[in-house]
């Protein structure tokens, strides 16, 4: 991998408004036992969906952002095989 890239995934994710730090712990609250939380492809609630994480669950989050349209806060997360986008709101730092 060429060094630079490395450093233009910063620049990018700095331009973005996006923190850039290490991997960090969720749980997936705020909602109804038997609901779940949608990951989207993108930091938008008309975004396709990805996936479902139920409530209770951890999740990796990788950096939060509120530079969206509707200005919510939404953060980068893994669960399971999906990578996507999740609403802050539902994320407790576990």
């Amino acid at each position: 991998m060429p060094r630079s890239l490395p450093a233009l995934a910063v620049a990018l994710l700095l331009a973005g408004g996006m923190s850039v730090r290490a991997a960090e712990t969720f749980r997936v609250e705020g909602l109804p036992r038997d609901d779940s939380l949608t990951i989207r492809e993108a930091p938008d609630a008309g975004a396709p969906a990805l996936g479902q994480i139920p409530v209770g669950r951890r999740v990796l989050g990788f950096g939060c952002t509120n530079e969206t349209p509707s200005g919510l806060t939404w953060c980068r997360v893994k669960f399971d095989r999906s990578l996507g986008w999740a609403r802050r709101r539902y994320l407790t730092p576990d």
